[in-house]
């Protein structure tokens, strides 16, 4: 119930405007994001690069509903290629791209020029993209996109939800040679008719999902911070004779930095995934939603403003 309606006010432009004015708002928005900034993007990847951890980039935003705003973003992702590139961050380095973020919305032919761009680029600066997913009413066209961009850049990543009843069936689908699939429980409020809403059944789903990835030729990216499902992991890839460069471990930045750390220590794949830019606040909200005992602070520091 709690994390239904949290997600509800990550969609309010009146709880948008409340959190981003919250004195407490800057100080919990750095626990989960770079800064705002390319430069700061680069800051915190060359901190956990050097710190022996891969990373992949998010510049926030998505549902963009005009042209310019999602040239502007592809001109971003640009720009941020070019300096991980003349930083020497790549291959470490990755980037991670919406859609709905390049207008998948409202003209989806133009979302995947630009996301070829973008591949493009990546490709110069030695590294690759992966594609986001978002909710499941654009799961079968990002889909459709990624198919299409990996035949020119067969490096492309996709994401996987098993929170979605149809995602084991994708996850046996895309677990190809060389298919790069990043497989997470999924963090949008979704109807029962095409998720499972239970704990419980979302946590099943994982493992049977990630035994399908394990169980393929690809390159399965596990994206989870639960202590179980990390060592489910651990004994998948040992059951199907996986080295640990064969696969890896994925978290959001600020979320269990020592488990992120100890992990990389023992000799696996860690990446970490780092937003950054202006658009915080629905990506903030699903963190919350994710870990609601972080929702007290803002409710005290929101109580101080009303």
């Amino acid at each position: 119930m709690l994390r239904s309606i949290i997600l509800a006010a990550a969609r309010s432009s009146r709880m948008e405007k409340l959190v981003a004015t919250a004195p407490v708002s800057r100080n919990i928005v750095s626990n989960y994001v770079a800064g705002t900034r390319t430069e700061d993007a680069l800051r915190v990847t060359r901190e956990l690069v050097e710190g022996g951890l891969k990373v992949t980039l998010d510049y926030l935003g998505e549902d963009t509903f005009h042209t310019h705003q999602a040239e502007a973003t592809r001109d971003e992702y640009l720009r941020l290629l070019a300096s991980l590139r003349a930083d020497g961050l790549t291959p470490a380095a990755e980037v991670s791209v919406k859609l709905s973020a390049l207008g998948q919305r409202f003209d989806e032919e133009m979302s995947v020029r630009l996301a070829e761009e973008i591949c493009a680029a990546a490709e110069t600066s030695g590294t690759t993209v992966t594609i986001d997913m978002e909710d499941h009413t654009v799961t079968d066209t990002t889909l459709d996109a990624i198919h299409r961009l990996r035949e020119t850049y067969p490096g492309t990543g996709a994401v996987l939800q098993s929170y979605l009843r149809r995602t084991e069936a994708d996850c046996r689908e895309f677990a190809a040679k060389g298919s790069r699939v990043r497989l997470c429980k999924g963090a949008y409020a979704e109807p029962e008719s095409v998720a499972y809403q239970s704990r419980l059944d979302i946590d099943r789903s994982y493992v049977r999902c990630l035994n399908a990835l394990m169980r393929g030729d690809g390159y399965p990216m596990l994206a989870t911070h639960d202590p179980r499902l990390v060592e489910i992991g651990i004994d998948r890839a040992k059951w199907f004779d996986r080295g640990p460069h064969s696969f890896e471990f994925q978290m959001l930045y600020g979320i269990r930095p020592e488990e992120q750390r100890r992990l990389a220590d023992e000799g696996y794949q860690v990446r970490v995934y780092v937003p950054y830019g202006d658009e915080w606040y629905g990506y903030l909200m699903r963190r919350m939603a994710e870990k609601p005992a972080n929702l007290g602070l803002f409710l005290r520091s929101l109580g101080r403003k009303v």
